[in-house]
Formats: structure tokens, C-alpha cells, sequence
């Protein structure tokens, strides 16, 4: 499998995906075979995401590269994520922060949070990452502010918990648009009640499924 890992991430780095070394370190030492359903684990280095349960999806690699380089994420990092899935996301993010930075990591389905939280142990990321059920469109005030937030959910617009849970000069990824097509917007908390945003390009993910999010149905 480490073969057909470094296969993808040297393909990843040549297509621009991956530009930094740290995101290519990260990318090249998680084993994504360990988050991905039994019947696909030999699929675990096809470019394209997974269905995982419940609707779900673990996210194509590229798309996971194109979060970790966007955050310019920097080691001791304070992170929060919603929509943690099987936690393989989750699981890179934490190899670029390091031992010193932490993940908070959001998932709404029972039992999409308990297999992540198993993956996450036997993967040895469980020190580094922190599981919480509930609904992600809240954030997780009782670790904020937050250096870094991304979602791997798209929302109708960018919840104003996950806003307001932002360091002053931190960052936050969330895709943003209809259930079919959305645009990955990138933010920049410039000041207590300023924000910068920019457009990263088209995306398609799953919708982000909670109170300031999309309804259940």
C-alpha cells in the first residue's frame, strides 16, 4: 500500500494539488487505507472519494491536499473541523500541526464519530484529535478561539457560530452553494467584525446538515 500512496502523492504534487512539502509529508504518512470501508480499502489510492454510510463520504485526496495547502497550516496549531467522517481529514491535518497543535473535530452521526474516533486510535492520531458528537454548524465554543476552521460539508452560507469562533488573523474553509455545485470560500477574521473572503473554485460535497447549516430533509 505505501507504494500506491507515494504513486498518488508524487502525482498529486505534479498536478499542483500538494505544493508544500509539509502537506506532501503529511499525505505521504497517513495510511488512508485504515479510513476507508472494508470492501474499498484496495481502492484506497484511486483519487476519488468513498461512500462511508449515512449518506456520507471520505473526501477524493486531491480535495483533502487543496484544504491542508489552503489553511497554511503551521505546527501547535488550535483546529476545528466539522464533519469529521471516518477521520481521515482530520488524521492529516493533525501530521502537519504536529504533537503540540490540536483538532476538534465535529460529526452529527453517531456512528460516523465512533468509527472515527477507532480509526483515529489504531491510526495513533487520538492524542492529537478530539472527537465531538454533535452539530457542527454550532462549532465547538469550549475550545475557541480557533487558529483554523474548515468544513468538508457544504453550507448555504458560512455559519455565524463558526464565524464567531475564529482568532482575530485566523482562517476558515467552508464550501459554500446549492445541494449539486458549490464554491470553496476561504475567510479571514481581519478584526473583530471584518472578514475577508476570497473564492477558491467549484467544489462538490455533501450538504452541511444542521441549525445554521441545511435542514435534515
Amino acid at each position: 500500500m505505501k507504494d500506491k500512496r507515494k504513486t498518488l502523492v508524487d502525482k498529486l504534487f505534479n498536478q499542483g494539488y500538494i505544493k508544500s512539502q509539509k502537506v506532501k509529508n503529511a499525505m505521504l504518512k497517513v495510511p488512508r487505507e485504515q479510513f476507508m470501508p472494508q470492501g474499498t480499502v484496495y481502492q484506497a489510492y484511486a483519487d476519488r472519494p468513498f461512500p462511508i454510510g449515512k449518506g456520507q463520504t471520505i473526501s477524493a485526496p486531491h480535495m483533502v491536499a487543496i484544504i491542508a495547502e489552503r489553511l497554511d497550516l503551521e505546527g501547535g496549531m488550535n483546529i476545528l473541523e466539522i464533519g469529521t467522517g471516518w477521520g481521515y481529514n482530520a488524521a492529516v491535518v493533525a501530521e502537519v500541526v504536529g504533537r503540540k497543535g490540536h483538532i476538534y473535530t465535529v460529526e452529527r452521526i453517531p456512528e460516523l464519530a465512533a468509527k472515527a474516533r477507532e480509526n483515529l486510535e489504531k491510526t495513533g492520531y487520538s492524542g492529537v484529535v478530539t472527537v465531538i458528537e454533535g452539530d457542527g454548524t454550532r462549532g465547538y465554543p469550549e475550545k475557541a478561539p480557533y487558529d483554523r476552521i474548515y468544513g468538508t460539508a457544504s453550507a448555504p452560507k458560512i455559519p455565524e457560530p463558526l464565524k464567531e469562533q475564529l482568532k482575530i488573523g485566523g482562517k476558515l474553509i467552508v464550501p459554500m452553494g446549492s445541494d449539486y455545485f458549490q464554491d470553496l470560500i476561504s475567510m479571514v477574521r481581519v478584526s473583530e467584525d471584518e472578514y475577508q473572503t476570497k473564492n477558491l473554485g467549484g467544489v462538490v460535497f455533501v450538504p452541511m446538515i444542521g441549525e445554521h447549516g441545511w435542514p435534515e430533509d
